[in-house]
């Protein structure tokens, strides 16, 4: 168990801290929370890359507390209505789609890297900016109506993107595997 390993499964704990903030309309509570564990994330790859304290684990939880945040935060913004539903929706499934196709393309013996492209690297950038947007404008009014309209709009556009560039790599990885099973 390494220190990076421990900011991130206490980042873990934030997630339910934040979704009760969001609920209980406490929504500057839920920002500050959402920079913290945006803060923790960096401090605990710092430390992982800096004291070679890199682990297989953290190397698999890192993301998954991430993602972990990051969706609950769109789904509760979507379902509090200052998000767009069919952008939640987009968002959410793909994320299901990618981990569906790991898992399938491992049970079926094929393991691809899970590898994040340039794309999904933008996507989740924006998707952040977008929740920590919709967040400071919910807790100080800001008034930032057509910026985080902007943003949904180039969120969906990276989503989209994102969702197909996965595929079409999943799509090789797992045709050259049929061509290789037909032959040998």
């Amino acid at each position: 168990m390494t220190i990076p390993n421990i900011i991130t499964i206490l980042r873990l704990f934030l997630v339910p801290a934040v979704i009760w903030a969001l609920i209980d309309r406490q929504v500057g509570w839920a920002l500050g929370l959402f920079v913290l564990a945006g803060v923790s994330d960096g401090v605990d790859g710092f430390i992982a890359r800096h004291f070679n304290q890199r682990s297989k684990l953290g190397a698999y939880l890192d993301p998954v507390a991430d993602k972990l945040l990051l969706v609950s935060v769109f789904v509760v913004l979507g379902y509090m209505g200052e998000l767009p539903l069919w952008l939640v929706i987009a968002a959410v499934s793909r994320d299901g789609l990618i981990i569906s196709a790991v898992m399938l393309s491992t049970v079926m013996g094929h393991p691809v890297e899970v590898k994040p492209l340039y794309v999904s690297k933008a996507n989740t950038a924006v998707q952040i900016l977008l929740a920590a947007l919709v967040l400071a404008d919910l807790a100080f009014s800001l008034g930032l109506g057509i910026v985080r309209d902007g943003f949904v709009i180039l969120s969906g556009l990276l989503t989209v993107a994102s969702a197909a560039a996965y595929l079409v790599a999943w799509l090789t990885h797992m045709g050259g595997y049929a061509e290789t099973d037909k032959t040998g």
